[in-house]
């Protein structure tokens, strides 16, 4: 993410000049001409939809569909890790003989038969030996709630233990679709391993060896006949006040932050002791505005659940980002910036949101701790240096109004459309300017390019060859300079297409 260590030229003000020269007409007339050419090449029906359904409308703002979410869910030891790395086709979840080895990530994207969805892998936890099983069975309970559906995991070797026992009745309580994987069958003669888990009455268990991979492209078949195209637990809202997340580590001031907008003292959800799962929802007036703020705030370790409350708090993090629009990361400024912080910006940038930094206790700052935390900030945050950033002190209320502008700006920025024609005149230029090096004896050209979406902006650029990151860094870079994009994230997808053979 490293934008401004790579060698780019400077900005030349005469491409910002020529590209503002650039009328409706003539920018039609451009990107008609750069859409026929395609034609030279082969395309998929993907593609033709996409350039069917595009809109240079400033208004039109396209949502990227949400995907629907499998959770994957289980005791520990079963193999659910195993499993996700076989799905998502790449080991990145990590896989240890060990029980409940915690993990920083919790979500994975993955594909199958050309259909996209979220995994939710529920593997990261370390419950004491007495919790088990209401351990297992609660956070199996949190993962279902924010799911489309869910696979049950099972080892064919061991059976049914009263843990499974457990968490099937939590499961037979829901009314989402749940699938039964018999893990652990690596050949035909364990089958009747898996045949006995019939009696968890959870239907037919699916025999797969999630480490060999037997089994597993039969189960994402009949995955796929159960989940929905468009999640029906993350869809995005459309209307109403626009949605704000409040996140941060345990104590850098969300509820205070919360309280202190909305005029009055809340009562926290403890998420991890009381029954409410969900964000707390507050619509709340600021100078003269109204907001919903999605508050995270209560996420607390339990006694049982020391390694858990990670696992807790990621989740619960990723559900207020389905829910929101922009997403106000706290920074407690009396603090060094820790890798904690930097996690949750992580998933704000992975959810597509708009991003605010608020480094909250400025009150406290004295000059000293001011020089450290620029360096900080220099250092740790250069990747989201696109983001507004507002120093306040949620305690006492100091600089809260500046929180509104920078709101509207990064939202106003995650809403913004480029035309189809200005936008393949500025890959012109920037093509003309700074040319793709050459790899292989071949030098790849971009044939056409198109925002395929706003909420994130999203640009799919159609290229005769692969580019490298740092080129699409230097392509996204420039939109910054050029059309200001501040607190929003910029997705920059290829397609890489062949000329059609005659």
């Amino acid at each position: 993410m490293a934008d401004d260590n790579d060698d780019f030229p400077e900005l030349d003000p005469q491409i910002v000049e020529r590209l503002n020269s650039i009328d409706e007409e003539s920018g039609a007339l451009r990107s008609n001409a750069l859409r026929a050419g395609l034609d030279d090449y082969d395309l998929d029906a993907d593609d033709l939809d996409l350039l069917e359904t595009v809109s240079d409308d400033p208004d039109a703002i396209v949502y990227l569909p949400a995907l629907p979410v499998l959770a994957i869910v289980g005791r520990p030891n079963v193999g659910k890790s195993a499993l996700v790395n076989r799905i998502i086709g790449r080991r990145e979840a990590v896989v240890q003989d060990t029980p409940g080895v915690t993990r920083d990530r919790v979500n994975y994207k993955a594909e199958w038969a050309d259909r996209q969805f979220t995994i939710v892998d529920t593997g990261g936890w370390e419950p004491d030996a007495k919790g088990i099983n209401a351990s297992v069975a609660a956070q199996a309970e949190v993962a279902v709630d924010l799911a489309d559906a869910v696979l049950f995991v099972v080892d064919a070797t061991v059976g049914a233990t009263s843990t499974d026992e457990h968490v099937v009745r939590m499961l037979r309580a829901t009314k989402k679709p749940v699938i039964l994987v018999a893990n652990k069958v690596d050949d035909s003669r364990q089958e009747s391993d898996a045949a006995v888990l019939w009696s968890l009455g959870l239907g037919e268990p699916w025999p797969v060896s999630a480490v060999h991979g037997r089994g597993v492209a039969d189960l994402l078949d009949h995955v796929l006949t159960v989940l929905p195209e468009i999640s029906a637990v993350a869809k995005e809202e459309v209307g109403g006040p626009r949605r704000v997340a409040i996140l941060g580590r345990p104590n850098v001031g969300k509820s205070s932050l919360l309280n202190k907008t909305a005029g009055e003292e809340r009562v926290v959800v403890n998420a991890m002791a009381g029954t409410t799962r969900d964000p707390v929802d507050e619509q709340v007036e600021i100078a003269g505005k109204f907001w919903r703020f999605v508050d995270t705030a209560g996420i607390r370790r339990r006694v049982n659940l020391s390694q858990g409350a990670d696992f807790y708090a990621t989740l619960r993090t990723s559900a207020a980002l389905e829910k929101a629009e922009v997403a106000v990361v706290m920074i407690d400024v009396s603090e060094v910036i820790s890798v904690q912080d930097l996690k949750i910006i992580d998933l704000v940038l992975e959810s597509g949101r708009a991003l605010v930094l608020a480094f909250n206790k400025w009150d406290l700052l004295d000059d000293d701790r001011r020089r450290y935390l620029e360096r900080e900030i220099e250092q740790d945050l250069s990747h989201v240096a696109w983001a507004p950033r507002v120093n306040i002190s949620a305690k006492t209320g100091r600089h809260m109004e500046r929180l509104v502008p920078a709101l509207e700006k990064a939202l106003e920025s995650w809403d913004t459309r480029i035309p189809t024609g200005k936008f393949n005149a500025l890959l012109a230029e920037l093509t003309a300017e700074h040319p793709h090096p050459v790899r292989g004896g071949k030098q790849p050209r971009i044939l056409f390019g198109t925002q395929a979406a706003s909420r994130p902006p999203t640009f799919v650029l159609f290229t005769t060859g692969f580019l490298d990151p740092q080129y699409r860094r230097f392509i996204t870079r420039r939109l910054r300079e050029i059309f200001g994009f501040e607190g929003s994230p910029i997705n920059v997808n290829m397609r890489v297409r062949e000329k059609r053979k005659r």
